[in-house]
């Protein structure tokens, strides 16, 4: 990172900008080239074999489409794929147009796409999903033919790197 002192390395705050975003932006490639696509997210913070704290990202897909087929195309094993995630904190102001800027908190990051088959996680994907679009929600109902119908896919992250341009004081 190139300013140093824009780098966020406390896990409380990077647990706080996972949950303060609302976009996932999600890079892959296909037989078309690079694309990028915006998409709603849930996620889940576990311990790994290591015991580092491992980040989940969950996302729901129609099962046909540039990105579905994208992510479907690893298989078992996955596809490698960029993430990232940002909230806007709003406009840096100042005297003269190159001193005006944005405050924003952002990660950015990669892992392995997976498409979810297993139909309990499925719907605890959702369920997760849900919870960060909507915290305000009753327990939802996911119908049998509607988890059957959707596409899951899950984002192991493996790196992922955070800052943040503060807001002028």
């Amino acid at each position: 990172m190139r300013l140093i002192k824009r780098q966020v390395t406390d896990a409380d705050a990077i647990k706080d900008i996972v949950d303060s975003a609302q976009v996932l932006h999600i890079g892959a490639m296909d037989g078309d080239g690079m694309f990028v696509v915006p998409v709603n997210y849930g996620y889940q913070w576990h311990k790994e074999r290591d015991g580092a704290e491992g980040l989940s990202l969950y996302l729901h897909s129609a099962r046909e489409g540039r990105k579905a087929e994208a992510f479907f195309a690893g298989g078992k094993g996955g596809v490698r794929v960029a993430i990232e995630l940002e909230e806007d904190r709003g406009n840096i102001t100042g005297t003269f147009a190159c001193a005006y800027s944005r405050s924003y908190r952002s990660i950015m990051g990669s892992g392995i796409v997976f498409a979810v088959d297993d139909p309990s996680e499925k719907e605890q994907a959702l369920r997760l999903i849900m919870a960060h679009a909507a915290p305000d929600m009753p327990s939802p109902v996911f119908m049998p033919d509607a988890l059957a119908r959707v596409a899951i896919f899950r984002i192991d992250v493996d790196t992922l790197s955070a800052k943040e341009r503060a807001p002028k004081q």
